[in-house]
Order: structure tokens, then C-alpha cells, then sequence
């Protein structure tokens, strides 16, 4: 091989390798692109509808502060409003009866139709039902201990010692009557922190009708104002007393009373009933279980 041909292929084998190398130097300075990293994925939302929900909620407190409870079973569009205890102590029974319906309603044995919805309150005088019994919240029949109750009227009172039934707006007056005696219904209507939240309650829910559980007279009674006794009122008057085995008694005439609960609720137009158990001790489930399926079967 000639001396300039060897130099010429000498000359382009430098040449080779200086390109090549300058191309490694480019791609080791250049820029690495990293593909960005996907934003991490927010967590999925919970969907609450199927949580179990408690069907307890405190609507007011008492005079004392004692919570006032409702409880709240099926979900249907048109609510069914009982209440107990709106004598506490002295009407002890009842409040054991409302609490029997919550149990029922808890164990899934009494079936509300789908349109329905009940609310129950137990207890919508604490106060009265801690006077008489030294007792809040749930309790045991064996809990309590007839300590004269019955014939003073201990209990029945709220702690200003106002009747609770006569707190409402219907006729009401400041003074109003229980059987020979005269009773205090508060300083106006709704004065009371326990009428109030079953005021709010029935607004909030505005119920098609209601049962108020009482003792004792053996019977049930419907509600009137100013514009008497509406008809469905006699209707699951006399459905519940059939079913339960009680008197019928479409008005009360034993002693005037004013500012009741079911009246002022007859003044807004929704049915409300009294049952009065026959006894101050017992809460008579069986007649009484009968006389709530049938109004619930015909309000659905």
C-alpha cells in the first residue's frame, strides 16, 4: 500500500472515531425526558344511602335539660306521629308502651307499609317521669315503685309545673282543668321547652295523623278545635278501638280542657287520636299492637 493511501484511510478512521465519540458526549449531556407521573387518583366517594343510619334523634330537652328523643322507622313519604309520656310518671305506662313500638320497630316484627314512615316519642315529659320515678330514658316495669303517683298527680307536671297537655294552641287559656282541679297551662302557648319540640317535630315532619298514648280510662277519643271533629279522626278512632278492644268516644264531656296536643293538631287539619290504656301498670301490647297495625294499614 502506498504511503498516501494509507494516510488517507488513517485520516478517515480518526475521523470515524471522533464522530463517534462526539455522538456518545451529545447523548450522555442531552436531557433524559421523563414521562410525567399520573396525578394520584382522588379516593372514590363513599355512597352513604346504604349506612346503616340510627333511627334516634334529640328533638328538644326539658326544663331540666333532659333530652326529649324521637325515633324514626321505614321510609316511606307520609309520616305517622305517637307519642308517649306527655304526663311522665304519672302515665309511667305509657312510656313503657311507645318504648315496646320502638322495640317491635328495631326487631323488624311490626312491618310498616312502604309508604309509610313512623316517628315515635317515648317521652315527651323527662322531668315528670324523673319526679315520680327518679328513672330517665328506658326502663324496666320492675323499675318502678307506686309511691302514691297515682292518686296526687306526682309526675304529671312538667318542672314549672305546667300540663303539657294543656300547652298547645287550641282554646288555649293560662288556666285549664284536670278532672276537679285546676292546672297551670304556662304563660301562652308552646311556652314549654317540651311542647315547643313537638311543635318543631310536627313541623318538620308534618305528619297525616297521630296517636297520643295515655291512662286510664279504657278507651279511645277523638280530637277536636274550633272546627269539631274531622273525619278521619273517627275513622282511625273507631278502626283502633275495634282492633284493640276499647270504648269509642268521639268527644270528651267529662271536664273541659283547653291548649291539648290533639286538639291543636285537629286545628291544622291532621287526625290525632287519645287511647287511654284501661290500667296505670299495665301497657296491654297485644290490644294495642292490633290498634296500630289497623291504623297503619289504613293510612298506607
Amino acid at each position: 500500500m502506498s504511503t498516501r493511501l494509507r494516510n488517507l484511510l488513517l485520516g478517515l478512521a480518526v475521523t470515524l472515531i471522533l464522530i463517534s465519540t462526539s455522538f456518545a458526549l451529545l447523548q450522555k449531556s442531552a436531557p433524559v425526558e421523563v414521562s410525567p407521573q399520573a396525578e394520584p387518583s382522588a379516593p372514590p366517594e363513599v355512597s352513604t344511602s346504604s349506612l346503616p343510619v340510627s333511627p334516634q334523634k334529640i328533638i328538644g330537652a326539658s326544663v331540666a335539660g333532659r333530652a326529649i328523643e324521637s325515633y324514626t322507622f321505614g321510609t316511606g313519604d307520609k309520616t305517622v306521629l305517637m307519642v308517649g309520656g306527655i304526663h311522665g310518671g304519672y302515665e309511667w305506662n305509657s312510656i313503657l308502651l311507645a318504648y315496646e313500638f320502638i322495640d317491635a320497630l328495631e326487631a323488624g316484627t311490626l312491618p310498616i307499609p312502604p309508604s309509610l314512615r313512623v316517628v315515635i316519642v317515648p317521652n315527651l315529659n323527662p322531668d315528670g317521669l324523673f319526679a315520680a320515678t327518679g328513672l330517665v330514658g328506658r326502663f324496666a316495669r320492675t323499675d318502678i315503685t307506686d309511691n302514691g303517683m297515682h292518686q296526687t298527680g306526682v309526675g304529671r307536671f312538667n318542672q314549672n309545673a305546667v300540663d303539657l297537655n294543656r300547652n298547645f294552641d287550641c282554646k288555649w287559656q293560662s288556666k285549664s282543668s284536670w278532672r276537679s282541679k285546676v292546672v297551670s297551662a304556662g304563660s301562652a302557648p308552646f311556652s314549654e321547652p317540651e311542647s315547643a319540640a313537638l311543635k318543631k317535630l310536627v313541623e318538620e315532619t308534618e305528619p297525616i295523623a297521630a296517636l297520643f298514648w295515655h291512662s286510664q280510662a279504657n278507651a279511645v277519643y277523638a280530637s277536636e278545635c274550633e272546627a269539631g271533629v274531622l273525619p278521619a279522626t273517627l275513622a282511625i278512632m273507631n278502626l283502633y278501638a275495634t282492633a284493640g278492644n276499647y270504648d269509642a268516644v268521639p268527644v270528651f264531656t267529662a271536664y273541659p280542657i283547653t291548649g291539648d296536643a290533639e286538639g291543636w293538631l285537629a286545628s291544622l287539619n291532621i287526625p290525632a287520636i287519645t287511647i287511654e290504656l284501661q290500667s296505670r301498670t299495665d301497657t296491654e301490647w297485644p290490644r294495642n299492637l292490633k290498634g296500630v297495625t289497623a291504623v297503619l294499614e289504613y293510612l298506607q
